[in-house]
């Protein structure tokens, strides 16, 4: 069980955050973070690259330079972060753990490095398609089922993704800039706190009110654009904490989901 002691917003009580989408401008290169279970999350990272390899990554042919792209900026970004020691042919993660920089693998490599998970949207002409991700920690999807496909299909089961908000993401995606990102936070409750958390499509859900959830997870979602080949980079920074654990203020303004 991996828990966080606090989020860095609860968005259900800041207006900006709470009104769908609820994209924020992105401040420099804020789009990667550690925090306290750092650690932790890595070596449960390490641990599902190692053994389901095939569940967390994908990556398609035209996403292949994206994903290049990706991993020099990424290396880039962590060389100047005094935590790390980016070399060569490896790198020394801050909890003491080295990892080979493998640059055929570039998704795989970033996968082990950093606690985000990173997802590749690229534009098919109407809409962005997912084309590559590492995705350790789904949060009730995943991406055998996802991938290949554009947004409005990948939201199909979410009932708040109407097509005006269908829109509404796809104008935002079209305008993320390079040299402007955007982030937002979303929230939900769970019945347990597992990080890796797929979910089939058509798997029953349990909507009664009697299912007790006493752990909120919280996603700090970004949007990157990379200026070579264009796509966009969607980041996932997972945060998993109790209830009890919520200030008296934030746990009493919860919604029920």
């Amino acid at each position: 069980m991996i828990l966080h002691k606090s989020v860095p917003h609860y968005p259900w009580t800041q207006p900006a955050l709470a009104r769908l989408p609820g994209v924020q401008p992105l401040q420099g290169r804020d789009f990667l973070r550690r925090d306290e279970v750092y650690g932790a999350q890595m070596a449960l990272r390490d641990q599902l690259i190692a053994q389901k390899t095939a569940a967390v990554h994908a990556l398609l042919p035209q996403a292949q330079d994206a994903a290049s792209e990706l991993f020099d900026l990424i290396c880039g970004v962590l060389a100047d972060d005094l935590g790390y020691r980016i070399g060569q042919d490896q790198a020394l993660r801050p909890d003491g753990v080295t990892v080979p920089l493998d640059k055929t693998n570039p998704l795989l490599t970033l996968g082990r490095l950093v606690q985000e998970d990173l997802c590749i949207l690229q534009h098919n002409g109407a809409e962005h398609c997912l084309t590559g991700a590492i995705l350790c920690f789904p949060a009730s999807w995943t991406l055998r089922e996802k991938l290949g496909h554009p947004m409005g299909r990948i939201h199909l089961p979410v009932d708040s993704y109407t097509p005006e908000m269908a829109q509404r993401v796809q104008r935002m995606l079209d305008k993320v800039r390079p040299d402007q990102g955007l982030w937002r936070m979303n929230y939900l409750t769970y019945a347990d706190p597992d990080l890796h958390h797929p979910r089939p499509e058509k798997a029953p859900r349990d909507t009664s009110a009697a299912v007790e959830k006493p752990y909120l997870r919280c996603e700090r979602q970004c949007l990157i654009r990379l200026p070579k080949s264009d796509a966009v980079v969607f980041t996932i920074h997972s945060y998993v904490m109790r209830l009890a654990d919520l200030p008296v203020d934030a746990r009493t303004s919860l919604p029920q989901h």
